[in-house]
Parts: C-alpha cells; sequence; structure tokens
C-alpha cells in the first residue's frame, strides 16, 4: 500500500514546491505524517528513506503546529527518518525541537553537542530530560548552561557525569541548596565529593539527606499484602541497652553481635542510645533505601565500620548491598567528621 502511495506523494509535493504555496505544504506535511504514523510497523528502510526526503522538503514552508505533530509523532519511534529527525532537532523554535530531543533514539551525541553549543536554554532543557545523557553531552551542558541546566542533569539519574563534571556540580552546589539536595541523593556520586557536600551543606539540606529516600538500583520483589503489625515496645529493650551503656559493655562488639544474630530491636535501640536520639528515629534508617542515613548514624554512634558493615549486610527484608554501594558507604562512614554526623542526626530528629 504505501509503496503503491509514494509516487503520487512525491508528484504531489513538486506540484506543491513549483506553486510555492505555504498552505498546501502545510496540508501535506499532515497527510504525509498521518500515512506513516498508520503504517510505521510496515515500513522498510527504503521506503523510510524516500519519505525522509519528502519530510525534509515539505518542513520548510511548514507552519509551526505541523511541524509539533510531526516531532510528536517521530519522537519514540526506532526507525523514524533520522534526517527529518535531525531538522525537527536543530528548529529554532524550542516547542518544534524539544519532543525529538527529549525522546529520540535517531540523534547522535554529535548532534546534540552541536545543538547545546548553538541554540536555547529551552532546547538544552529538553536534552536534560533524556533518558540517557553521556559524560561528554553533560560536560557540554555545563559549559554552557545555568543553574536549572545543573539542577535538572543532577535530577536526572540517567545522566551520566566525568570527574570534572561532578566536581563542577559539586562547586555550583556551594551556592544552590536545591542542587546540594539533588547531588546528595544520587547513589553514583562519588563518595569524596559526597563527603565535601555534606560539610557545606546547611543543617536543613544534611536532614532532608537523612529522611529522604534514595534509588535502590535492585528491583524489590512484588509486594505481598500482609497485616499491619502491632507498633514495637521498645522499652525492655532500650532498658536493658542502657544498663549496658552504663557499665561500659555496650561496645562495637555487643552491636556487631546483635546485628550478626538479627536482633535488630536491640541494633536499633542501641543505635538510638548511642546516638541519643529516639529509637522511633532509628526505626526507617533500616529501610533499603535509606543506607545513607544508617551510615551516618553509625558513625553519629561511634561504631567502627567493621560493627558498621555487619549492619548494613544483615538489614532484615533488605536486597544485598552492593559492592559499590559498599564502597561508597564505607568512604563516607571513614571521611564523615563525627560532630557533623551527630548534629544531623540530632537535627533531622527534630523534624521526624
Amino acid at each position: 500500500m504505501m509503496a503503491a502511495v509514494l509516487p503520487t506523494l512525491i508528484t504531489e509535493l513538486d506540484a506543491a514546491v513549483k506553486a510555492g504555496s505555504p498552505e498546501r505544504s502545510d496540508r501535506m506535511l499532515r497527510q504525509v505524517t498521518s500515512l506513516l504514523l498508520s503504517n510505521v510497523d510496515r515500513l522498510g528502510e527504503s521506503e523510510m528513506g524516500v519519505l525522509d526526503d519528502v519530510l525534509v522538503r515539505l518542513m520548510g514552508p511548514a507552519e509551526a503546529g505541523a511541524l509539533l505533530q510531526l516531532s510528536e509523532g517521530l519522537c519514540k519511534i526506532d526507525l523514524a527518518p533520522r534526517e527529518t529527525v535531525r531538522k525537527l532537532a536543530f528548529h529554532s523554535d524550542p516547542s518544534v525541537a524539544a519532543p525529538v530531543l527529549k525522546h529520540s533514539g535517531r540523534l547522535s551525541d554529535q548532534d546534540l553537542i552541536e545543538i547545546v553549543g548553538t541554540l536555547s536554554q529551552q532546547h538544552q532543557l529538553a536534552i536534560c530530560e533524556r533518558k540517557m545523557l553521556s559524560e561528554a553531552l553533560t560536560d557540554a551542558l555545563m559549559r554552557r548552561g545555568d543553574a536549572g541546566i545543573s539542577n535538572a542533569l543532577a535530577h536526572n539519574p540517567g545522566a551520566k557525569f566525568s570527574e570534572c563534571g561532578y566536581a563542577t556540580l559539586v562547586g555550583r552546589a556551594e551556592r544552590d541548596e536545591s542542587l546540594t539536595e539533588k547531588l546528595g541523593l544520587r547513589l553514583d556520586l562519588p563518595a569524596a565529593l559526597l563527603r565535601q557536600l555534606l560539610v557545606m551543606a546547611t543543617d536543613v539540606v544534611r536532614a532532608r539527606f537523612l529522611t529522604a529516600s534514595r534509588p535502590v538500583p535492585q528491583a524489590k520483589p512484588a509486594a505481598t499484602p500482609v497485616k499491619a503489625q502491632p507498633k514495637q515496645d521498645y522499652s525492655k529493650v532500650m532498658d536493658r541497652v542502657a544498663e549496658l551503656g552504663r557499665t561500659g559493655k555496650l561496645n562495637n562488639s555487643a552491636v556487631n553481635r546483635f546485628a550478626a544474630h538479627g536482633d535488630y530491636v536491640s541494633v536499633m535501640a542501641a543505635l538510638a542510645f548511642k546516638a541519643d536520639v529516639k529509637v522511633e528515629v532509628i526505626e526507617p534508617f533500616l529501610e533499603s533505601d535509606r543506607l545513607y542515613a544508617l551510615v551516618v548514624t553509625c558513625k553519629a554512634a561511634r561504631l567502627d565500620w567493621s560493627a558498621t558493615r555487619m549492619i548494613i549486610h544483615n538489614r532484615p527484608n533488605c536486597p544485598p548491598a552492593t559492592r559499590r554501594e559498599f564502597e561508597q558507604a564505607h568512604e563516607i562512614f571513614e571521611g564523615l567528621i563525627l560532630s557533623i554526623a551527630q548534629w544531623t542526626v540530632r537535627f533531622a530528629s527534630e523534624r521526624m
């Protein structure tokens, strides 16, 4: 069907070009767009190549509305006409360019870097929303972009950053609390830069780090409905832990033993006692997406890394921490200043 229609389309296109009629070109562009989208699963490379040539020739005199329809239609098609997509991406109107800039896989990094260097901030922000961004692309965006670009990149979990790129973001975060918070929740932020971020963050932002959930890389198993559990009574275990503390026996070995035996009621009570906060504050820190908060709390409780690692390793109902997570947790733990850890946990507890 499509092969039979193409000669007619090309004849009408030539007539429209000779007539110099923008209205006719616009109408034809909409018709070709509709035809392409309704037959996309049946188009081969050769037919798509012919359509690419037709669309590019029609786009010149077409109005923004027809071009936007085309951009929205092509942006998620794997074999979309390459030159058509490229011409849409380089369009000076960001509303026309945005759909393909955000979604199209037909644009190369070279195309996108060229657009970053020549077109508007609105074009750059659209690129920031792509599912994956390479280091070369994020470097280009940060060289030309403002605070809005930095925040958009930090918020995108699919954005990859070079060491220089991350250092630039952390430097900008010194004057931007919103950027500081977004960076602190990234799993791929190098631990040394996360420590730097912690030191320069305000009390409020550090507290948000503790109370916010960071993404968990492992897929969680499907949840099964369970009956609500009664609220845990910590009074007896807190009395026992307090007695251990008074007699000098609530040390790293004792907490390590609690964790190794899966006695996480005692682990939470020990952390609460040693960090001088309520045990209810500690409860959510044992969830899989609160690893950062757990590390800071263990530091505030004056535990060593061996006990901290045992707590992380044996958290109940949590997927195993990855090697990368352990490495990052260790670097944060070793580099974190005790007074900052203690102040952060206490400040966060007052806000929960």
